[in-house]
């Protein structure tokens, strides 16, 4: 099992200097009033695994604006990882003289973020998700890419790749630049959209099967797709030959391309769909965006709860989860059964509320963490 042992912040959001240790590898329980840091506290984990965070911020988004130093001092965040091969040393900051983000594993700079998921796989939910179902395709492919970076740590790399790839091609076609490079471009871009697709659509039917493993009373049963071109041919069609047609749709849609700018067809428009399939003995079967307010909550918590099944079978070890105010959502019973699944599941998992209260039930098998302006003070009841 790995999980989060010691947690340092550094100039970070709304922390000037904070530092937590002795950290359980259970069930995590932060409260407070609004605004008095938990987010933060969560996001800081998050940076942790590759990506940009559970916010998507940019890298001086996270500076402190409350630090009295000249030169202002950049942010880190430092944690020890506890595994069951020893600790590991993670860290992750501003680097003030290049304006990007560094990466730190044992005291050693890596280049690439995806180093990080050889150590940690950390999934989350926050309120700024309610309308996943609601917002546009993008934002559920987003959703998804990071449900799959979990869990494929190449994934990360393959996306990065087709997207750099796709801006490149659009600049070359705008400028009028040589036939060559742009084949080249279209080469990679089809090469690696069809691993794009392929992952997603491996990962969305190991989901699928999860959540027909784990049903429950409490939480309903998504049904999941990928909707999108080459997702599509792919059922069907082998790999290579996908390459070549997704290859011929690029070279013949570059008229219309550069005047609109990206491409037509590819990876960057597919679309995650969801089906609520109702609660055990209570069947349904209506698209997500139809659902009830709290219905559509219910089907995210049982997406990241199947998520984190999925994980622990396959790696051996659970994620840790990040579940920001999603306890003050729920009616008594489905909060009682959600604290209880997560025990089940096992790992390290972090939960933010405003009041201690909401955390009754589980008082006497979680750790407690008050967080009053940005200071953290640990807590027994």
């Amino acid at each position: 099992m790995s999980y989060v042992s010691t947690l340092k912040l550094y100039n970070f959001r709304s922390y000037r200097q904070a530092s937590i240790s002795n950290l359980s590898s259970g069930l995590i329980a932060l409260y407070g009033k609004n605004g008095a840091g938990k987010t933060n506290a969560l996001e800081a984990i998050s940076l942790l695994s590759p990506g940009r965070g559970l916010r998507g911020s940019k890298i001086m988004e996270m500076q402190c604006r409350h630090s009295t130093e000249h030169p202002i001092e950049p942010w880190a965040v430092a944690a020890t990882i506890e595994t069951d091969y020893g600790d590991i040393k993670l860290g992750t900051g501003l680097n003030a003289e290049t304006g990007k983000r560094a990466i730190r594993i044992q005291g050693e700079n890596v280049k690439s973020q995806g180093a990080l998921s050889e150590h940690m796989a950390c999934v989350w939910l926050t309120p700024q998700m309610d309308g996943l179902f609601l917002n546009s395709a993008a934002h559920r492919r987003r959703f998804l890419d990071r449900l799959v970076f979990a869990f494929d740590s190449g994934h990360s790399g393959r996306v990065i790749r087709y997207e750099n790839a796709l801006r490149q091609r659009s600049k070359l076609l705008k400028d009028a630049g040589e036939a060559a490079w742009i084949d080249g471009l279209e080469i990679q871009m089809a090469e690696t959209a069809v691993a794009i697709a392929a992952a997603r659509l491996d990962f969305v039917g190991r989901l699928q099967t999860a959540f027909y493993n784990s049903v429950s009373k409490h939480f309903p049963i998504a049904s999941l797709a990928v909707m999108g071109t080459l997702e599509h041919l792919l059922i069907n069609t082998p790999a290579l030959e996908v390459e070549d047609i997704f290859k011929t749709q690029l070279m013949d849609s570059r008229g219309v391309d550069m005047l609109t700018g990206g491409a037509s067809t590819g990876t960057h428009k597919s679309d995650l769909a969801v089906r609520f399939k109702g609660l055990e003995n209570s069947p349904k079967d209506i698209p997500a965006n139809q659902c009830s307010t709290g219905e559509q909550k219910a089907l995210l918590i049982g997406i990241v709860l199947a998520h984190a099944r999925l994980i622990a079978a396959e790696r051996g070890t659970p994620p840790i989860l990040l579940l920001d105010e999603v306890a003050a959502h729920l009616d008594e019973s489905r909060r009682t059964a959600l604290y209880d699944i997560l025990q089940e599941i096992g790992g390290q998992v972090w939960l933010t509320g405003t009041d201690e209260s909401l955390f009754n039930t589980i008082k006497g098998h979680a750790q407690f963490l008050e967080i009053v302006d940005s200071q953290i003070t640990p807590r027994v009841f």
